[in-house]
């Protein structure tokens, strides 16, 4: 071989070699990310989502791509946007609600599947067992169900003479509207309540809900809880302060609502730990001018284990 066809062969292979490099290099992993509203009502819970995956050293477009699927609201697109993500496919797909929960359990036996639920997870059918989930699925009980009754009772103690309770829970969440309807009925009754129920899906909605109220003249408000109030806490907050309504939520203190708003759950903001199992602590606060009433110091939230398959 001549020394110029040689010299023009070492160049070419060469100019060939970080192909070759990068088609040897693992694929980027894929997170399947399936909410059931938006980006924006989720971006408080996709800000921590980010910060976990940061924890593992994983980064988004760096070394980690996460495919979105958002049902804008619409529950019943769930199972086929589901349905995508299996078919890309991804190698786990996270689950913003219950209703997304299900609609991923529907959709593989294979792929894991994370979760989070307010309801509990037994009960509901998406697992076993809370210490052998089994399956494909695994994830966190937020237990808003199981404190239902304390936000009933801690309504009760900063408003003694109240009677008559609307509860406001999401129709679009089939799910979480049922379970929320059946624990707010078991406890009413038990501290002196009486309850009706308000369904709002929009925000248009929760406009035409006060509007009702003003009419009805309720004690107070019951938000039930779904991803939905919780991205319309701001306009929640408002219209309980314009209309002197106190409204206990399950999520952190309402901004806007100084003076009539409480709520008892699960923090998702970052704080110092009081759990050591979870690294979590229970939230539960009020601004409406009475003595402070709080609940016991355990945590409203259980991780599940890793699924078995």
């Amino acid at each position: 071989m001549k020394r110029r066809e040689f010299i023009s062969l070492i160049g070419g292979a060469a100019a060939a070699w970080p192909l070759v490099a990068r088609a040897q290099q693992p694929a980027m992993p894929v997170i399947g990310f399936l909410g059931p509203t938006s980006a924006d009502v989720f971006a408080d819970r996709l800000r921590g989502f980010q910060r976990g995956l940061q924890v593992g050293n994983f980064v988004e477009g760096e070394n980690l791509t996460i495919a979105y699927r958002w049902a804008e609201g619409r529950f019943d697109r769930l199972p086929t946007l589901a349905a995508e993500l299996v078919s890309r496919p991804v190698a786990v797909i996270v689950t913003g609600a219950t209703s997304a929960a299900f609609a991923a359990k529907a959709a593989t036996t294979t792929i894991p599947i994370t979760f989070i639920t307010p309801e509990d997870p037994v009960g509901l059918g998406l697992v076993a067992s809370l210490a052998r989930p089994g399956g494909n699925m695994t994830g966190v009980n937020l237990l808003s169900s199981e404190v239902t009754a304390k936000r009933l009772e801690l309504l009760r103690a900063l408003l003694p003479a109240a009677r008559r309770v609307v509860v406001l829970v999401n129709p679009a969440d089939a799910t979480t509207t049922e379970s929320t309807l059946r624990d707010v009925e078991a406890a009413a009754p038990a501290v002196g309540l009486d309850t009706h129920v308000a369904r709002a899906r929009t925000a248009g909605e929760i406009d035409a809900a006060f509007a009702a109220f003003a009419q009805e003249w309720p004690d107070a408000l019951f938000v039930g809880a779904d991803p939905f109030f919780t991205s319309r806490r701001v306009q929640l907050a408002n219209l309980a302060s314009r209309h002197a309504l106190p409204m206990t939520s399950a999520t952190l203190p309402m901004p806007g609502a100084r003076s009539a708003s409480t709520s008892h759950g699960c923090s998702r903001a970052p704080r110092p730990p009081t759990c050591r199992s979870c690294r979590r602590r229970s939230s539960s606060s009020s601004s409406m001018r009475r003595p402070r009433a709080r609940s016991a110091s355990k945590c409203h939230r259980r991780s599940l284990p890793a699924p078995t398959r």
